[in-house]
């Protein structure tokens, strides 16, 4: 294959991709109810945060590592964060500051002040909304909303279009599409229409190994085995996002919840099959109704960054290079345990095989991983090896292999 008949991203998506780690917030009136999917026909009444703080969100966000957050600025039940004009089941409606609150205000200006890239999650399907059975007149009502929130709101990473609960239902994308282009051009499109980054098919945080960038199809829901057909102008570049709930199977705040987190080998078994696999982690930690994170969310966060800074933050020694055999030197003979491989990825994926191996004190080698998809990112963990020498043989590929980084490192257990 030619190099020029390669999918490779755009600018936009490998700045995405480099961020690898973004925080999703549920908020909204289920943080009230109990309820996952609300019917939208609880009162406004009830959303009443009694210390809503969008500044300790962001913190939170900070200091677990996560490179860009994303709300849910209306979800299925079509209760709406900010004082939209298309109806009045929103915050304008709450005794929240008198009905003159606006959560997506809040929680973008925080983001804007700490430098972190907010994203907006709009439900197409609205429980609520009376004209949604009316496919031209709910086209219009969700293209007025989306269009709020393109432009009140300033620069956008991402807009998440979620499939659930729209399972055969048309949309009106391109004029949907078209908006985001206009207004928010850099911002990612999350798996519908015309997506530039695609549902990795799961609510697990986890993505299966291969998981190419370049796609043609994708889910639209866990509710379907069908797969989606995107516009044909989506480009053939689109790279995997893993979304998860840091709770067991709770999107949103409930009372006694935290019985659900996720012990902390499982987060770090899910950063090893997402971020490991090349693919970027969106995990959900949800505020509760005092409208603040969770200490023990936050803190199930950063005992995962903190465990994977340690791992990753000291390479014993890292290098760039091309070709179908690149040599990674370490300082002195030493144990290692595992590599992180990356390629360049504005050349388009081009490795499809691949052996790594360590060289023996006798100078022979020994294998210690096959694999196919390096991408944007590949962690290989294995058996502490005392080497001085690493290999990396590229067995099969697309073109010439281009290495943004070889890296070595010794992590040891887990502490």
């Amino acid at each position: 294959m030619t190099t020029d008949l390669l999918p490779t991203p755009s600018s936009q998506q490998r700045r995405w991709q480099d961020f690898e780690l973004g925080m999703f917030c549920h908020f909204g009136m289920n943080t009230f109810t109990g309820n996952e999917w609300g019917d939208g026909t609880d009162s406004p009444e009830l959303f009443n945060p009694t210390a809503f703080d969008a500044r300790q969100w962001v913190r939170v966000a900070r200091r677990a590592g996560f490179n860009y957050l994303i709300l849910t600025a209306k979800h299925h039940d079509g209760f709406c964060l900010w004082p939209t004009r298309t109806t009045d089941y929103s915050v304008a409606s709450s005794p929240w500051k008198d009905g003159k609150g606006d959560v997506v205000r809040e929680v973008a200006d925080a983001c804007r002040e700490a430098g972190l890239p907010f994203g907006l999650y709009l439900s197409p399907w609205d429980r609520h909304e009376p004209c949604y059975p009316d496919k031209a007149a709910y086209d219009d009502f969700y293209a007025a909303q989306l269009t709020e929130l393109l432009t009140g709101y300033g620069p956008l990473v991402e807009v998440w279009f979620d499939g659930a609960g729209s399972e055969g239902r048309e949309y009106d994308w391109r004029r949907i599409i078209a908006l985001v282009e206009r207004y928010q051009p850099d911002a990612m499109r999350f798996n519908m229409g015309v997506p530039t980054i695609r549902w990795v098919g799961n609510e697990d945080g986890v993505a299966p190994y291969p998981c190419w960038n370049a796609a043609t199809e994708a889910k639209a829901s866990m509710f379907t085995k069908d797969m989606l057909t995107w516009l044909p102008e989506t480009p053939k570049w689109v790279p995997a996002e893993c979304d998860v709930p840091i709770r067991e199977k709770a999107w949103f705040w409930h009372p006694d919840g935290h019985r659900k987190l996720w012990s902390d080998e499982r987060l770090i078994d899910m950063y090893y099959r997402s971020v490991g696999h090349g693919c970027n982690l969106l995990m959900n930690l949800a505020p509760d109704n005092r409208g603040l994170i969770p200490d023990v969310d936050a803190n199930a966060a950063y005992r995962l960054f903190d465990e994977m800074r340690r791992r990753f933050v000291s390479p014993l020694a890292q290098i760039d290079g091309a070709g179908s055999e690149i040599r990674l030197r370490l300082p002195e003979r030493q144990a290692v345990d595992h590599v992180i491989l990356a390629e360049r990825i504005e050349g388009g994926e081009r490795v499809r095989d691949y052996v790594l191996e360590a060289r023996r004190e006798d100078g022979s080698w020994r294998e210690l991983v096959r694999g196919s998809a390096i991408g944007h990112k590949k962690i290989d963990r294995f058996e502490a090896v005392d080497t001085d020498v690493l290999r990396v043989r590229v067995q099969r590929a697309e073109a010439e292999p281009l290495f943004r980084s070889f890296a070595a490192y010794r992590a040891g257990a887990i502490r």
